[in-house]
């Protein structure tokens, strides 16, 4: 027997939240979120509740937890594209359709009393929340800030009626051990060219103080027509600065500037944390805490984040000042190699950018839709 019940007490919300940890526990790749984060998503003031609702459903099968799913209906994307959508994000279940229809079921009957004619995802609340179904790469590492899954999720989500909406690639890069210089040969070629400069600033502090405002403004023009993107409101920009000030190093960050100092580009790197966060399922023990403390400090990967690059100079290859400085950091602190985390599959101009390094293309992800 399969029961499908909310989450509402504090019970039913603790067995929400450590589900994938109990079903991924002997799993080498799986990396959980951080618990305390994770743990936000049931307060009322949570920091997505002023342009979202989200309801979250536990599966229990024969009386034993089973499978979870969210769904969201994220009011300011909607708004954007004039759409009447709701997302599934947080789903995981055991290898049983049937447990993985009942919860499809329950998200998809809360969208349609929403008034919502469409489902889509995994996607989150927003574009700094874990997206995409892993559809390729089930014996890769996941990196910290994407989560992982069983390939028979895919199976299921199919069989249950979802297509294709768009997928995403990443890359594992290292630094190539004939390295001609090109980066660094054209990133001094663009910056003569257009006048530009490097953005500086004696620690990370007052890189944020002085560049963050601009760098919100930017993460918005260009990101904009990027699949899934919903604008920055002010709540989203003092989470990320809270999250910034604790991982976050300076040369980790880079900020392209023109004769204006206006913000043309800016790159941020972080230590990857999967590791450091896995023993623990992501709970901050004594333990844990000492790991990330040396994954922060003495790291062996990085894991690229958020880069931002004004429209006027997309085709004005000012992406290989990054790549050219991302070469430099890793040489200088032997990084063993980075994660691009995810590319949309369109995106041919960054996928190409890869190509330079010695790369591969070792996982792909997946958004899915669906008519209600």
């Amino acid at each position: 027997m399969i029961e499908i019940r909310e989450a509402l007490t504090k019970k039913e919300q603790k067995q929400f939240l450590e589900f994938p940890n109990e079903l991924y526990k002997d799993n080498p790749y799986y990396v959980p979120p951080l618990y305390l984060d994770e743990k936000k998503i049931f307060r009322p003031d949570y920091v997505y509740y002023d342009t979202c609702e989200a309801v979250y459903f536990n599966a229990y099968k024969d009386g034993v937890m089973a499978g979870r799913i969210s769904g969201i209906l994220q009011t300011a994307s909607n708004k954007k594209h004039n759409e009447k959508r709701i997302r599934f994000t947080r789903f995981d279940a055991i290898d049983d359709l049937e447990v993985s229809k009942a919860l499809f079921d329950a998200v998809e009957e809360w969208g349609r009393k929403k008034g919502m004619d469409t489902i889509c995802g995994p996607l989150g609340f927003s574009d700094l929340e874990r997206e995409g179904l892993l559809i390729e790469g089930f014996d890769q590492l996941a990196t910290f800030e994407e989560q992982y899954n069983a390939d028979y999720y895919q199976k299921h989500i199919e069989a249950l009626g979802y297509e294709k909406e768009v997928d995403w690639y990443e890359s594992q890069i290292r630094v190539p051990k004939d390295y001609d210089g090109y980066f660094h040969k054209m990133s001094e070629y663009i910056m003569k060219r257009y006048n530009l400069h490097w953005g500086s600033a004696k620690n990370i502090n007052e890189f944020i103080d002085k560049y963050l405002d601009k760098f919100f403004d930017l993460l918005d023009e260009s990101y904009d027509l990027l699949y899934g993107t919903v604008p920055f409101t002010d709540n989203m920009k003092k989470m990320m600065l809270s999250n910034f000030r604790m991982i976050i190093k300076q040369k980790y960050v880079d900020a392209v500037l023109d004769e204006n100092e206006n913000l043309v580009c800016l790159g941020i790197c972080f230590p990857a944390l999967s590791e450091a966060v896995q023993k623990s399922g992501g709970h901050l023990t004594p333990p844990a805490l000492a790991r990330l403390l040396k994954a922060i400090n003495r790291p062996k990967v990085l894991d690229f984040g958020l880069i931002g690059v004004k429209k006027e100079y997309l085709n004005r290859g000012v992406s290989a000042c990054f790549a050219a400085r991302v070469i430099d950091v890793m040489r200088l602190d032997k990084i063993e190699h980075a994660e691009t985390n995810l590319n949309l599959e369109y995106n041919a101009a960054i996928r190409n950018l890869w190509k330079r390094f010695d790369a591969k293309e070792h996982k792909v992800r997946r958004a899915y839709v669906k008519k209600l």
